[in-house]
């Protein structure tokens, strides 16, 4: 199969790659920059809104197309336009484009648990409806309406996965205000002081990036017959505490939980770290999956730095 991946020099995008190349796929990788694209892909550099860019990376085959490209939700708060350009228009495009060169490809889309938005209600589950604050919420929800139109309309075959957490994210700058889940792991695994700005009793929903783009791989090749109306699921995921995550990591580091202190970040905590119990049962019929317990996640994420 050839499989289109945007996105492909991303964290997660890197692990995906990897995984369609092992498993015996053709795939072309695009990103702003070739230099992180994994070997062995056909990798593509540009802009996702230049047609020209799309144009190329279309033309090179297109049994599928993995849109994971995005700007992120910290850099979408700070620059509205960019994300609106790229997340929105750009991607509005891309979908017509795949259509147009190849009718009812299959396009698995991710989106994420910003369409939400907050304070969550109790429980969260696949009747919980969309709700976004943040303009990158915002601009997700768009979309997985959009991918629910072109499904419907012949045009595509489409899948839109909510992701959660996904961890452990490369040190430095990412764009996106939950880094601080990510930076905890670079820091117990370095021995060093953490300062996470959240509380201890904190509770995120998180998946590994092994997980992740082993969940992707797996909506690839989906019958969406198994899918909600919507096409949209949300990726089962581990809710643990920001405590519990802390003295796993440090356990399998081995070091001492007490480097990590805990602030109060009420707007980080409320957007990022109140997360109730999710229940995704739309997922999990259709073959989705999470890591299985907080020590495996941990060790899956731990493997990825």
């Amino acid at each position: 199969m050839n499989i289109l991946v945007t996105g492909a020099g991303g964290f997660v995008g890197r692990e995906l790659v990897r995984l369609l190349l092992h498993a015996g796929h053709q795939v072309t990788g695009m990103d702003f920059s070739a230099d992180a694209i994994p070997e062995g892909a056909k990798a593509i550099a540009g802009d996702l809104g230049d047609a020209e860019v799309r144009r190329r990376a279309i033309g090179s085959g297109c049994d599928a197309l993995v849109h994971l490209a995005t700007v992120p939700g910290g850099a979408a708060e700070t620059d509205p336009a960019a994300s609106r350009r790229i997340n929105v228009d750009a991607m509005y495009d891309l979908l017509l484009e795949a259509s147009a060169a190849n009718n009812g490809v299959k396009v698995v889309y991710a989106s994420s648990i910003a369409v939400f938005g907050d304070p969550l209600p109790p429980v969260v589950d696949d009747a919980t409806p969309l709700s976004p604050k943040m303009i990158y919420g915002g601009h997700k929800a768009m979309m997985e309406h959009a991918v629910a139109m072109f499904s419907n309309r012949g045009l595509i075959d489409g899948v839109t996965v909510r992701l959660p957490g996904i961890l452990a994210r490369p040190k430095g700058p990412s764009g996106m205000k939950s880094a601080f889940m990510s930076d905890l792991f670079h820091a117990l695994k370095a021995g060093e002081q953490f300062f996470c700005p959240v509380s201890a009793g904190g509770t995120i929903w998180a998946q590994s990036v092994r997980q992740c783009a082993e969940n992707f791989r797996h909506a690839v090749g989906l019958n969406t017959s198994s899918l909600p109306t919507t096409r949209a699921v949300t990726l089962p995921a581990l809710r643990v505490s920001m405590g519990d995550l802390a003295a796993e990591i440090a356990r399998q580091c081995g070091v001492s939980e007490a480097l990590v202190s805990y602030g109060n970040d009420e707007a980080l905590e409320a957007a990022f770290a109140a997360q109730p119990p999710l229940q995704t049962a739309a997922a999990m019929r259709a073959g989705f999956a999470h890591d299985g317990d907080l020590a495996r996640l941990v060790s899956n994420a731990l493997a990825a730095i």
